[in-house]
């Protein structure tokens, strides 16, 4: 099932053999503009409730980034801290609804990951990625922060190493860092070699016990509850920053 965006991103899923691929893709990158945000948190939560759906691989389209994070049009578009709170919801709300989840998310990660992707990818309980899967969080260069994305990095890969990619919002890190502080799971040499260790692990998965999974994932994520009254608060204050003269500039200059 295809759902086309108007700003020609879309969503797309399909569910064979007890295994749901979430697809997503946008022409600029594979960012994220709201209405692929709302629909990606959307479709999670369906197939959370889907029976015929065991597992999940969420992956992007092309071969280029896996994502490159926000909608620069659509920051440059936030008038009031109202509209600023409401697009960062979106990755709050997907974040949610991927932690939430009762079924393990497999993230097929075949290129580059920015700012909101990074959480994305945090967001799931098992990334493989390529070499070429360098990761960044930028946000501090654009006058905001990774305020919302924050918790579900932080969780995933320490406070240290959340810290080196928020302060240094220039450098890129290399897959292997990443998969070194546990952002990535595993490292595929080609994208075949990706491919082959994605599916396989997913059939694994739709072969194994629902019931099992779903409490494991449980305790992956306990102590998360105060998540659902933090992350708004956090897009709250992403909408304010985004406001900023500095923020403004700055993102313009992109």
């Amino acid at each position: 099932m295809i759902r086309p965006a108007a700003d020609g991103g879309e969503v797309s899923v399909e569910v064979a053999d007890a295994v749901a691929t979430l697809s997503f893709f946008h022409p600029k990158g594979n960012s994220l503009p709201g209405t692929l945000l709302s629909r990606l948190a959307e479709e999670v939560a369906a197939l959370g409730r889907n029976p015929d759906a065991t597992a999940i691989v969420l992956r992007s389209e092309g071969t280029g980034p896996f994502c490159a994070g926000a909608s620069f049009q659509e920051l440059q578009a936030i008038q009031s801290a109202e509209q600023g709170k409401m697009f960062f919801m979106g990755f709050a709300r997907l974040i949610l609804a991927m932690i939430r989840c009762p079924k393990f998310i497999v993230a097929r990660v075949q290129g580059k990951v920015v700012g909101g992707g990074v959480g994305m990818t945090a967001a799931s309980d098992y990334a493989i990625a390529v070499p070429g899967a360098s990761v960044r969080l930028s946000e501090l260069a654009l006058g905001i922060g990774p305020f919302v994305v924050g918790p579900v990095i932080e969780r995933k890969i320490g406070l240290a190493a959340f810290g080196t990619l928020a302060v240094n919002a220039a450098d890129w890190r290399g897959a292997e860092w990443a998969r070194e502080k546990g952002l990535f799971a595993e490292v595929r040499d080609t994208i075949e070699e990706l491919d082959l260790a994605v599916a396989d692990l997913a059939a694994r998965l739709a072969a194994s016990n629902p019931d099992a999974m779903a409490r494991l994932k449980a305790v992956f994520w306990q102590g998360t509850e105060h998540w659902d009254e933090l992350l708004p608060a956090r897009a709250e204050l992403s909408g304010r920053l985004v406001l900023s003269d500095f923020a403004r500039q700055a993102i313009a200059e992109r």
